[in-house]
């Protein structure tokens, strides 16, 4: 919060704002450059283009918004196109404000404290009121004192030590301190410090304001030479401007599908558009913001002074041929680039009100006219349009004829029973179609709401509107896998199967009237090829669509086969034996590759068998020992004298010879395994057979 003491001495600087002096240089009254054509984007910006007359020397002025001044910088485009040439584009420099502030001789640019501004204008002479009367001298300095509070009586509390600023101040009696909060005002005796002051105010009111900014243009020509044209045209930020449509489909029996479409364009600039060309275009370039008015400072190093050794001035031979000729080539292409403005087009008269019943039939003449520019397709209004600033409007822009037909669209993840009532449409308007909603009236009467993508002239879009309730859609998948061939490929058996997936769809139509084509959306499955039907009616990155008619209160049906090829790798004898009879009678098996088969079968299950016996001789052999185990234990119990002790020493001597057996049968069964194993090995390198 201020204190009472800076305000006062804030509202005793902000006094002199009212004194500023007008500037000497100021510019001659503004030649008038109306705005004369806008190109509306769908990227957030509009192309404004102003055109005017002037004579002579003459001067223009532009204001803008502040926050669209960059934009205008970024873009602007100036050409005299009367012989004359553009001299300078002035315009405020938006230089930080603690920067600015700081360049002050009293710098606010913190906010600073009446005891901070005080200590920065150390030297400065001042006069202070206080309550024994006024004080003049120079400031010495701020200096803070914590003053310790007198002792605590017995069941107070203690006080905390308390810590004021004193101002020290050279008098004409000597340095006088006193407490900063006794001073009630100060003033400052120097003019030009107290300047200083007023400046920095000015600058912090001047920032606070600032809503617009202006630009200063400057054309220079001879003035015998009289008016001449000149344009100006720059980039400005504006919302993007929407369409929407109306789409009119007739009765089935004849008559073709209208699709109406409307712009929606809005002013949000501070001027009037008064009988503007306006174009709208489809593309959407790349915009972005750039902060080309505030100076960019960059931090330098700070070097050491350079020893004696000084560089020489020389001078360069300049270019001045080569140069004219290149300025020569760039004004003549700059001003094919801009030709003469085209002529505005007939204006379209408004037809009358329209009844329920003749919406079907509605088709005014086209507002506006399609067209190119370069790349783009753009929307170019026939009449002159004029809406006020902070307005907007509604514009027709064309009424045609399309091609289409009704369908019901079906896909699952919309509604798992019902499809939606739509249209297929063909876009033969002549335009490129901007997003947006579509009303669609049926014979004339509302029937829902629809949305389309951009759509490029000739281009087939689908559009649904309502759940038609009329068709009960029921879908079935089935899936299997037939086993097309077997193989041997370097020692594994490559089998290659067809799985295939069969969707069927049953349509039940409950119109009695009329009948229906539904469109359904199948999902591609990735590695699957389409069998049956041969080809869909169109196809997307992630749906093929196909087309089935039910006549009125019939049922029908539509199968969707599909397949994909699978290879995979078996070792060779761990193939079913009994699998393979049955495929060797079908043909799918060669006899060599069923020979094969079965000899690797063969040599596998000796492996299996050894691998069987080791595994016996080792389990024999560990309950064996855990029993010897127990055997030792009651031998230790009973001592040698007795009768068991000797019948123990029996069984564990027998138990001594099945272990030395079960050895060698399992070292046998270990090396039959290494042997069969080899034999299967070597049986199997690079066996290939088809």
């Amino acid at each position: 919060m201020t204190s009472p003491l800076a305000a006062r001495v804030l509202a005793a600087a902000a006094g002199t704002l009212a004194h500023a002096a007008v500037r000497a240089d100021a510019p001659a009254p503004a030649t008038d450059l109306p705005i004369a054509s806008v190109t509306l984007y769908r990227s957030g910006v509009g192309y404004f283009e102003r055109q005017g007359a002037v004579t002579g020397d003459a001067r223009a002025s532009l204001r803008f918004d502040a926050a669209s001044i960059n934009d205008v910088l970024k873009s602007l485009v100036l050409l005299d196109r009367g012989g004359g040439t553009v001299s300078t584009v002035g315009f405020s420099a938006k230089e930080p404000l603690n920067r600015r502030l700081a360049s002050f001789a009293i710098n606010l640019g913190d906010s600073p404290s009446i005891a901070t501004m005080l200590s920065r204008l150390r030297g400065a002479k001042v006069r202070l009121a206080t309550a024994e009367g006024a004080v003049e001298g120079a400031v010495l300095g701020i200096e803070t004192r914590v003053s310790e509070p007198p002792p605590a009586t017995p069941g107070a509390l203690a006080e905390q030590p308390r810590s004021e600023d004193y101002l020290n101040l050279v008098t004409a009696s000597g340095i006088r301190s006193m407490r900063l909060s006794r001073v009630s005002s100060f003033e400052l005796l120097d003019p030009a410090l107290a300047g200083e002051l007023s400046k920095a105010l000015e600058a912090i009111a001047e920032r606070r304001d600032e809503r617009t900014a202006s630009l200063d243009l400057a054309f220079t020509g001879d003035l015998t030479a009289g008016a001449r044209p000149v344009t100006i045209g720059y980039i400005h930020e504006t919302p993007v401007w929407k369409t929407s449509y109306r789409l009119v489909l007739p009765d089935e029996t004849a008559g073709k599908p209208i699709l109406q479409g409307w712009a929606i364009v809005e002013n949000t600039t501070d001027e009037d558009w008064k009988d503007v060309r306006l174009a709208l275009a489809s593309s959407s370039p790349v915009g972005f913001r750039m902060d080309l008015r505030e100076p960019l400072m960059v931090d330098r190093p700070w070097l050491p002074i350079p020893g004696a050794s000084i560089a020489r001035s020389r001078t360069y031979e300049g270019d001045t041929i080569a140069r004219k000729a290149g300025l020569a080539d760039q004004n003549a292409a700059a001003q094919a680039r801009f030709p003469a403005a085209a002529r505005a087009a007939e204006s379209v008269s408004a037809g009358a009100p329209l009844e329920a019943d003749a919406i079907a039939r509605y088709s005014p003449r086209d507002a506006a006219a399609p067209g190119e520019i370069g790349e783009q397709f753009r929307y170019q209004i026939a009449s002159p349009v004029s809406i006020q600033r902070q307005r907007s409007a509604m514009l027709p822009l064309f009424s045609r004829d399309i091609a289409g037909e009704r369908v019901s669209i079906y896909n699952p993840l919309d509604n798992a029973i019902h499809p939606m009532r739509g249209a297929s449409i063909t876009n033969l308007s002549g335009f490129d179609l901007a997003p947006g909603p579509i009303a669609v009236f049926d014979a004339g009467a509302y029937a829902g709401d629809a949305q389309i993508a951009y759509t490029p002239r000739n281009d087939e879009r689908l559009l649904s509107y309502a759940v038609d309730t009329d068709v009960r859609i029921a879908s079935r998948a089935e899936r299997t896998t037939t086993i097309n061939r077997i193989r041997i490929v370097k020692g594994l058996l490559e089998q290659a199967t067809t799985e295939r997936a069969v969707t069927t769809y049953s349509f039940a139509n409950r119109d009695a009237k009329r009948p229906r084509t539904v469109l359904v959306e199948h999902p591609i499955k990735p590695g699957y090829a389409l069998i049956k039907p041969d080809k869909p009616r169109s196809e997307t990155a992630s749906v093929r669509r196909f087309d089935a008619v039910v006549a009125p209160g019939a049922e029908a049906e539509l199968s969707i086969l599909e397949e994909q090829p699978v290879r995979s790798q078996i070792a060779v004898g761990s193939f079913d034996l009994a699998s393979l009879a049955a495929l060797s009678t079908t043909g799918k098996v060669s006899p060599e590759v069923a020979q094969a088969i079965r000899k690797a079968a063969a040599i596998t299950a000796r492996t299996k068998e050894h691998r069987a016996e080791i595994a016996r001789a080792t389990t024999e052999t560990q309950a064996i020992s855990d029993d010897q185990a127990r055997i030792r234990q009651n031998m230790a119990a009973v001592g040698p004298s007795t009768e068991l002790y000797g019948r123990l020493l029996k069984k564990l001597t027998d138990q001594e010879t099945s272990l030395e057996a079960l050895a060698a049968k399992s070292r046998k069964a270990t090396e039959d395994l290494r042997a069969a194993q080899a034999e299967l090995d070597d049986y199997l390198a690079n066996l290939t057979l088809d």
